[in-house]
Order: C-alpha cells, then structure tokens, then sequence
C-alpha cells in the first residue's frame, strides 16, 4: 500500500563495505522494478513524528521486490549516520521510487559507455554495469573510479571481479594513499589520467559521471576539454545527508 507515493520497507540484510559505507538490502513489496541509474527518496520517521527525507541511488536495478542501497556516512549528516551505524534487520522505513529518468542506462545503445565516480558516487554506477554485464554489453564498458584509499572502496570486490577475464576496464585512482606496490600517481583526477583511462572522444562514448559536486564539475569540464561534447555527458552529484 502506498500513501502518496510512499511504500512501507523492510530492512532484511546489512553489510559493512568500508570504514564508513554500508550496503542495505531492502524489501519493498508491490516494488515494480527499476532502470539501472536511479535512485529512492527514504524517509525516516522518529518517534515523536520528526520525519527526515534523503535521496539514495540504487545500487540494484531490475524487477524484484528488494532493492540495494550502499550509505557512505557523512559524520554531521541527519540521515546516513542512523543507516551506516544503528539500522538493523527487521527495521521499518518507508521509501518513495523509482526516482530519475535521465541518469539511466537501458539496454539497447549501441556506443560505449564511459562511468566515472568518485567516492559513493560509485552506487548507480554499480547499477549501470551490472546492467551492462547481464546485457553481454561489458566489452563495451569502461569505468574509472576516484577514491581516497583503497579501504575506501564500496564494492572494491565486485568491481575487480567484473574486470577480469576481458570484461569491464576498471582503473583506479587513489587520491590520497595507494596499495603497496601501486605504480601509477597518486592524487586528483587530471586531464593525463582521464585521457589514459576514457573511451577517446572519436569513440563517442556516453558519459556518466557520479560523485560530490566539485569532483562532478571538475572531471565535466576537464572531458569537454578534452574534446567529448557535453550533450554526450550525463551528470549526478550529491551533498550531506
């Protein structure tokens, strides 16, 4: 039953990623499906009626009454620090969804396809290239995540699976500590970086491009930079929650 637009949720499975991310598995009955890219509004409701309402992207895509959620905690945050820390199997929330038509991919496209994120920005991506991988489209797949450490990384398994055996190009870019061994540089995404690890723009590659707002508006200009038209990037950015 939904109330304007709300579904009562269930959480059924929680998993601690990194220091400070959690992956929700969510039960959400008559949930429809969603397309890979989009995301929920969440809303928590305290006991004395205080209601708080934030955007989370979905990791999941697909028809099936559970969705994924992965939470980075923002120390100050109203909502994320209750999901990374206290909620638990069995507690009730309600959310509102699919959310978001133009950040998705759909089976169907025919050119490559660039994803770019940085820190949690990283969850509709996930999204994007387990579509991708299940449509036989992963050859065609290349994705370059930005993180600080390699602790830092959500989904740092899945993604190196993926990237094995000729499927999707996966880099990595630390920006401030890097594993042993690690030769590449360190730091901020640059224009050599982006230029060693995107699909060229002769290519034609759609772009996405998910991450806080100055890492998403400083990798949108270097790539238009860099010669891909900016009609061919699609941009998600998020803040505190």
């Amino acid at each position: 039953m939904t109330v304007g637009g709300w579904r009562a949720a269930k959480v059924v499975d929680v998993a601690d990623v990194t220091p400070s991310a959690r992956v929700l598995r969510i039960e959400v009955p008559g949930w429809a499906g969603n397309d890979a890219g989009q995301h929920v509004d969440v809303r928590l409701t305290a006991e004395d009626g205080y209601q708080a309402v934030r955007s989370y992207s979905l990791g999941s895509y697909g028809a099936s009454e559970t969705i994924e959620l992965a939470v980075d905690e923002i120390p100050d945050g109203e909502v994320s620090p209750y999901l990374v820390r206290d909620v638990r199997p069995g507690d009730e929330l309600e959310v509102k969804g699919p959310l978001g038509g133009y950040f998705v991919w759909r089976v169907g496209g025919a050119e490559p396809v660039q994803l770019i994120a940085g820190g949690s920005g990283i969850v509709p991506l996930v999204a994007i290239t387990r579509a991708m991988v299940d449509a036989g489209a992963a050859a065609s797949t290349r994705l370059l995540y930005s993180v600080r450490t390699p602790t830092d990384a959500i989904y740092r398994d899945e993604l190196e699976r993926a990237g094995g055996d000729g499927g999707v190009a996966v880099t990595w870019r630390y920006t401030r500590t890097a594993p042993e061994g690690w030769t590449a540089p360190v730091g901020r995404l640059d224009d050599d970086a982006l230029r060693a690890a995107v699909w060229p723009p002769d290519r034609e590659p759609i772009v996405y491009v998910c991450g806080p707002t100055g890492f998403v508006e400083h990798v949108a200009d270097a790539l238009v930079g860099l010669g891909h038209p900016p009609a061919r990037i699609k941009t998600e950015r998020f803040g505190g929650a």
